[in-house]
């Protein structure tokens, strides 16, 4: 094959519950992941040597260079496959960086799928130590669109029940909210962890179920940046918004709503409310 493409969807912690420290410093998780139907677009042909190309509304500030996520995962695969050929690969960047929604793992991990694919050799899985070691987010984007609970450092990975069929809005403040300086502000590192999800949840009962858990960074990030509070008033004002959540360390903020009509409704009056954000309807795939 002498192209391949991939969808690179938004990935969204619905919960993110800190449990625990290791002495390396990793911070425990218990997380609830998701997908949205927003998504960077990355194309790929096959070329003697591995390249990027980047454009897109949210190009500006993306690195070309080997600490790119896609490259870094297009070496790392092109190593183990033992390839003798690379690929050009563009990327139409579509969702924000350093935002909380793994856009930089989701790029990693559908590269590892569409280099695959390009090349005609076997995936890595998602249980792969190469693949957690690209980033603690990226074994659970390589299980895209499948929704996930993620513990540990992100190496553990189970399936969850069928969550009921929902639309979500994503709000971004256009403020890059580092990971690390989020997890510094963290209070403590040994809280509770997530609430089993109940089996066969209708709408309104998981929304209720959801309300119920956490994201313990959630406070940390609107220290270090208050329109996530200002975001999640405005989600939780709307009587149509089931539930709003901070994804990941922020800043991005999410709305459950029933369904996608209902989520562009709530993304116009998000958009009037805070001009200049980035405001997203997306199907919860």
């Amino acid at each position: 094959m002498s192209f391949a493409s991939a969808l690179a969807p938004a990935k969204i912690n619905l919960t993110l519950h800190v449990t625990g420290k290791r002495p390396d410093g990793y911070h425990l998780l218990d997380s609830l992941v998701v997908f949205g139907s927003v998504s960077d677009e990355i194309t790929a042909t096959v070329a003697p040597e591995l390249s990027l190309d980047v454009s897109g509304p949210f190009a500006e500030g993306v690195p070309r260079d080997e600490s790119n996520s896609i490259l870094r995962a297009a070496h790392l695969f092109q190593a183990r496959s033992g390839v003798e050929v690379g690929a050009h690969i563009r990327l139409i960047k579509a969702l924000p960086h350093a935002a909380g929604i793994g856009s930089g793992s989701s790029d990693a991990a559908a590269t590892l799928a569409l280099l695959a694919e390009l090349w005609g050799v076997p995936p890595l899985p998602a249980d792969d130590p190469d693949v957690l070691a690209l980033g603690a987010d990226v074994p659970a984007c390589r299980c895209a669109p499948q929704p996930v609970r993620m513990e540990g450092i992100g190496e553990r990975l189970s399936a969850v029940h069928p969550l009921p069929n929902c639309a979500m809005v994503l709000v971004n403040p256009k403020v890059p909210l580092p990971t690390g300086d989020v997890f510094q502000g963290l209070a403590r590192a040994d809280n509770p962890p997530m609430d089993a999800l109940p089996h066969g949840l209708g709408f309104d009962d998981f929304c209720q179920w959801l309300k119920a858990q956490r994201n313990d960074l959630q406070a940390p990030a609107e220290a270090i940046t208050p329109e996530v509070g200002r975001a999640l008033t405005q989600l939780n004002r709307l009587p149509a918004v089931g539930a709003a959540v901070m994804s990941g360390s922020g800043a991005t903020c999410v709305g459950l709503v029933p369904d996608i009509g209902t989520a562009r409704q709530v993304a116009r009056v998000m958009q009037v409310a805070e001009m200049g954000w980035w405001v997203a309807p997306a199907e919860m795939l």
